[in-house]
C-alpha cells in the first residue's frame, strides 16, 4: 500500500534479433537465454511474451550480406521488414518498434557511411531516412533511430511525413553513451566496429549537461520519445532528463547489464529474480516510462 514505484508489464519492451531463413534459432553465447531468430521464431517468442502481458518488442536485423553502405537496411524485403510484417499479421495488438541504424548492416560495423575512416554525417542521414520509411511501410508502429548522427531525427521525421507517415512516432536514442556495456550486443548483432570505436558520434560517459542538450535538440527536431542508454550506469542522466523535459522517456538495460546479472546468477552469487526486479525498479524510479530489457519475457510472466 505504501510502495512508491511499481514495475508493470506495460513498462517493458523486449529486444529481438532477426536473421534470415526459417526455423533458425542461434543462441548468443555471451547472452544466455537470448538467440538470433528467423521471423517465424520471432513470432513464436513474441506470441508467448505478448500472451503474458508484454506490450511491445524492438527489432534488430542481421542481414544475409553486409556492404559499406548498409544497403540491406532499407530493402523492402529486408530481414526486419519481413519480421515486422509477420508480427503485425500474427499479433496486430503488439507494438512493434524497429531500430533504425546501419551498424548491423555495414561491413565495417560503424553506424554511418565512411570516407576513409571518417563518418560522413549528412550522407548517412539520407540512408537512415530511407530505412525508417521502409520500416514504416512494412507496418512498424514506432521507429527508433539509434545512430547518434547530428540531425538524424529531423531527417527521419521529414522523410516519414513526406511518405505519408506523419503520425508515426519516433523514439530517439537521444542520450546514447559510448559505453563498454555494449559488447554482448555486438556479438548478437555482428556489429563490432572493424576499426576504432564510436566515440566521435556517441557521448562521452563523463558528460551530463551534454545529454540535456542532445535531448533538447532531438525534441526540437520532432522526437516523440527520448531514450537514455545504457540504463543503470546512467540513472542520474535519466533523472535529469525526466525532470527537465517531462516527456515520454525510455531507458535501455543493455546487453552488458544483462550479461553481468546472468553470469553472477549462474554462479549462484545473486538471486536472479530478486536482482532483476530490483534493477528494473531502480530504472523506473529514476524516471523511465518504458524499459527495454532482455529480461522482459521472464518478468512479465513473474508479474
Amino acid at each position: 500500500m505504501v510502495r512508491e514505484t511499481r514495475v508493470t508489464p506495460d513498462d517493458l519492451i523486449l529486444p529481438l534479433f532477426v536473421v534470415p531463413g526459417t526455423g533458425v534459432e542461434n543462441p548468443v553465447a555471451s547472452m544466455p537465454g537470448v538467440a538470433q531468430m528467423s521471423a517465424d521464431k520471432i513470432v513464436e517468442a513474441a506470441r508467448r511474451a505478448h500472451g503474458a502481458g508484454l506490450p511491445a518488442v524492438i527489432l534488430f536485423g542481421i542481414p544475409e550480406q553486409k556492404d559499406a553502405g548498409g544497403s540491406d537496411a532499407y530493402q523492402p524485403d529486408g530481414v526486419v521488414q519481413r519480421a515486422v510484417g509477420a508480427l503485425k499479421t500474427a499479433l496486430p495488438d503488439l507494438a512493434v518498434i524497429t531500430d533504425v541504424c546501419l551498424c548491423e548492416y555495414t561491413d565495417h560495423g560503424h553506424c554511418g557511411v565512411l570516407d576513409g575512416e571518417k563518418i560522413v554525417n549528412d550522407a548517412t542521414l539520407e540512408l537512415l531516412a530511407r530505412e525508417a520509411v521502409s520500416h514504416a511501410e512494412a507496418g512498424a508502429d514506432i521507429v527508433a533511430p539509434s545512430d547518434m548522427m547530428d540531425g538524424r531525427i529531423a531527417a527521419v521525421r521529414h522523410a516519414l511525413d513526406e511518405a505519408g507517415f506523419s503520425e508515426l512516432p519516433v523514439m530517439s536514442y537521444a542520450a546514447k553513451y559510448c559505453s563498454g556495456f555494449y559488447g554482448p550486443f555486438r556479438d548478437a548483432a555482428g556489429s563490432a566496429p572493424s576499426f576504432g570505436d564510436r566515440s566521435t558520434y556517441q557521448m562521452d560517459p563523463a558528460n551530463t549537461d551534454e545529454a540535456l542538450r542532445e535531448v533538447e535538440l532531438d525534441l526540437a527536431e520532432g522526437a516523440d520519445i527520448v531514450m537514455v542508454k545504457p540504463a543503470m550506469p546512467y540513472l542520474d542522466i535519466l533523472r535529469r532528463v525526466k525532470d527537465r523535459f517531462g516527456v515520454p522517456t525510455a531507458a535501455y538495460q543493455v546487453s552488458g547489464e544483462y550479461a553481468m546479472i546472468k553470469a553472477a546468477c549462474e554462479r549462484g552469487w545473486l538471486d536472479q529474480k530478486r536482482v532483476v526486479h530490483e534493477s528494473l525498479t531502480s530504472i523506473k524510479r529514476a524516471g523511465a516510462d518504458m524499459i527495454i530489457t532482455y529480461f522482459a519475457a521472464d518478468v512479465v510472466k513473474e508479474l
